[in-house]
C-alpha cells in the first residue's frame, strides 16, 4: 500500500516542500524513516505509534517505510509528525476525503494532541506560492498562518479532529484571515518623561526620521538609556511587507504568540553586554538568527557598548553595511536580513566622569584610551550621528514646564518618512540611511553654498569616504524634516556637528 502526503520543511528562513511517501508491505514488522531525518524526526515513530493507540487505531503489523523527499535535503524538527500520521491513515484506507492539495505541519503528542511549532509563517507563505489549496496547522499556530490570504488554514487541536474531518464525519471549517490592527503606542515609554536634553532629543528625532545609526556618549545618569528606550515611540509604522519580513524571523525563533501573530510595531532589542557573537549575529549547528536579525526593520540598542566583547562588536561591521548576515555551517549556509537602526550608549571612561564639568575623573589617561579603543575606527565610522549627552541641569529637573510628547515628534518623523517614500518609490531603498553610494548624486542634491562648506569641512577634518556619505545622508534627512528639496548650507553644518565626538574623545 502506497500513499503520499504533502508537508513543508524549514532551513533557516527558507521553507521547502516535502513529500511524505509511505509504503506498507508484508514483511517482518518494522517502522523506518529515511530521507536524511535528524534525531527529532526519527523519534516521531514513537510519538505516532502512541497517538494511533490513543485514537483506537492499530498500527499495521507490517513493514512501514516512510520517505521524506527530496531525500538529499536534511529534515529537522517535529514539523512532519502530522503529515506522517496522515500518510499512515491514507495508506491504511481509513480516509474518505483525499489529502491531495493539502499540506500538513505540526507536532503530535503521545495522547494525540497537536502541539505548536516554530516557523509556520514562512512555511505557509511557501505553500501559497506553490499553489497548495489548504494547510492543516496546530490550533495555536492558526492565527499566525491565517495572516496569508488566498489559502485555507485549518486549526487542528488533536488527531481525532483530523481523522473525523477526513472521514467526512465532522468537517472542520477554515479559520478567518487575521487582519492586523494599527500599532498602538499607548503603553510605550514617552519622550515627555525626559527632562531637558533637547539636543539629544533632536538628534534622535533625526535618527528616527532617516533610519540612521547613532552613538550616545555621556556621564552616568545623563539619560542615555532613558532616551534610547523611548525611541520605539517615535519610529514610523511598519509597512505590511516589512511586517511580514520581520514576522517570518520572529516565527522561526518562536517569538510570535497566538495573540499577536504578526509584528505591527518595529522591534526593539536590547541584548546584555555579556552576549556571545552567536547570540548577537546568529549561529548554531542549524543556524538560528541572532539579535541583529530579530531586530530587522527595527532598532537594536547596545547599552554600555564599550563593555561588549570587542571581537563580537567587530563581527557586526559587515552586517551593518550589507543589511544581511550570512552564516555558513556544515549543514549549509543561511542568510538572514538585518536592516536595523543601531543605537548605542557608552560612558566616556571606566569611572564615567571623563570630561564632566564638575566631577573629577579618577581614570588614568591610559585607562581612558584603552576604554575608548574598544570601539575601533571602522566601527565608529558606521555611526551616522555621534551625540554628546550632557549632565542634566537642576533647572531642567525642577522645571514645571511640559516636555514635548512622543506623539508630536512622531508626526514630524512620519512626515519626513513620507517624503522619502515618494522619493524612493520603485527602488528597494526605504529610508535615507539606505541610499547607496551610486545614488547619492541623484537623491542628495546640494546648492552651491552647501557644496562649498562641505568641501571645507571635509578637508579640515580629514574625513573618510564613508564619513562623507553619512554626513550627506544625515543632511538629506535634516532637509526632509525642514521640508526642503535641496540640501542647504545649514543642513550640512548641522550634520557635520554630529561627527565631532570622535575628534573630542578618540584622538586625544
Amino acid at each position: 500500500m502506497f500513499a503520499k502526503v504533502s508537508s513543508l520543511g524549514l532551513f533557516g528562513l527558507n521553507a521547502f516542500p516535502v513529500d511524505v511517501e509511505i509504503d506498507i508491505s508484508r514483511a517482518l514488522p518494522q517502522f523506518d524513516i529515511v530521507g536524511l531525518p535528524d534525531a527529532v524526526v526519527r523519534e516521531s515513530r514513537e510519538r505516532i505509534r502512541a497517538a494511533l493507540r490513543a485514537c483506537d487505531i492499530k498500527f499495521p503489523v507490517a513493514k512501514v517505510m516512510i520517505n521524506l523527499a527530496p531525500a538529499n535535503t536534511k529534515k529537522s524538527g517535529s514539523v512532519h509528525d502530522m503529515a506522517i500520521f496522515m500518510a499512515i491513515l491514507e495508506a491504511m484506507h481509513m480516509t474518505d476525503l483525499s489529502p491531495d492539495g493539502s499540506a500538513f505541519i505540526g507536532e503530535i503528542s503521545l495522547n494525540g494532541d497537536i502541539r505548536r511549532i516554530n516557523g509556520v509563517l514562512p512555511m505557509v507563505m511557501l505553500a501559497y506560492e506553490k499553489g497548495i489549496k489548504s494547510v492543516f496547522v496546530p490550533y495555536e499556530n492558526a492565527r499566525e498562518a491565517s495572516v496569508i490570504k488566498g489559502i485555507d488554514v485549518y486549526a487542528v487541536r488533536n488527531a481525532r479532529e483530523l481523522i473525523s474531518h477526513f472521514r467526512n464525519e465532522n468537517k472542520m471549517t477554515p479559520v478567518e484571515n487575521y487582519i492586523p490592527s494599527d500599532a498602538a503606542y499607548d503603553n510605550a515609554l514617552d519622550f515627555a518623561d525626559v527632562r531637558g536634553q533637547q539636543g539629544a532629543k533632536k538628534a534622535l528625532e533625526i535618527a528616527a526620521a532617516g533610519g540612521h545609526n547613532a552613538l550616545m556618549v555621556g556621564t552616568p545618569g545623563s539619560g542615555k538609556s532613558m532616551l534610547s528606550k523611548r525611541m520605539p515611540s517615535i519610529l514610523p509604522r511598519l509597512t505590511f511587507e516589512e511586517a511580514l519580513e520581520t514576522s517570518k524571523i520572529h516565527s522561526i525563533t518562536g517569538l510570535l504568540s497566538s495573540e499577536q501573530p504578526i509584528i505591527t510595531k518595529r522591534p526593539f532589542r536590547s541584548p546584555h553586554h555579556t552576549i556571545s557573537s552567536a547570540g548577537l549575529i546568529g549561529g548554531g549547528s542549524i543556524p538560528k538568527p541572532g539579535e541583529i536579525s530579530i531586530a530587522h526593520n527595527g532598532l537594536l540598542f547596545l547599552d554600555e557598548i564599550a563593555e561588549f566583547d570587542r571581537r563580537t562588536l567587530e563581527i557586526m561591521r559587515q552586517p551593518l553595511e550589507d543589511g544581511k548576515v550570512s552564516i555558513v555551517r556544515a549543514a549549509g549556509s543561511v542568510t538572514y536580513p538585518c536592516n536595523v537602526m543601531l543605537i548605542a550608549a557608552m560612558n566616556p571612561c571606566p569611572c564615567g566622569y571623563y570630561g564632566h564639568p564638575t566631577r573629577k575623573c579618577i581614570c588614568s589617561r591610559k585607562k581612558v584610551s584603552d576604554y575608548l579603543s574598544k570601539l575601533s575606527g571602522p566601527l565608529l565610522d558606521r555611526f551616522d550621528l555621534h551625540i554628546e549627552v550632557a549632565p542634566v541641569e537642576f533647572e531642567d529637573l525642577s522645571s514645571k514646564a511640559h516636555e514635548e510628547p512622543s506623539s508630536e515628534i512622531r508626526k514630524r518623523v512620519m512626515a519626513a518618512r513620507e517624503i522619502q517614500r515618494e522619493r524612493f518609490k520603485g527602488t528597494p531603498i526605504t529610508c535615507n540611511a539606505m541610499i547607496t553610494p551610486d545614488k547619492l548624486g541623484e537623491f542628495c542634491l546640494m546648492d552651491e553654498p552647501a557644496e562649498t562648506i562641505f568641501k571645507s569641512i571635509f578637508d579640515r577634518l580629514g574625513l573618510s569616504a564613508r564619513a562623507y556619505d553619512r554626513i550627506l545622508k544625515v543632511a538629506r534627512t535634516i532637509a526632509d524634516l525642514n521640508g526642503d528639496d535641496l540640501i542647504r548650507k545649514h543642513h550640512i553644518a548641522a550634520a557635520a556637528q554630529y561627527r565631532s565626538l570622535d575628534r573630542k574623545y578618540w584622538t586625544e
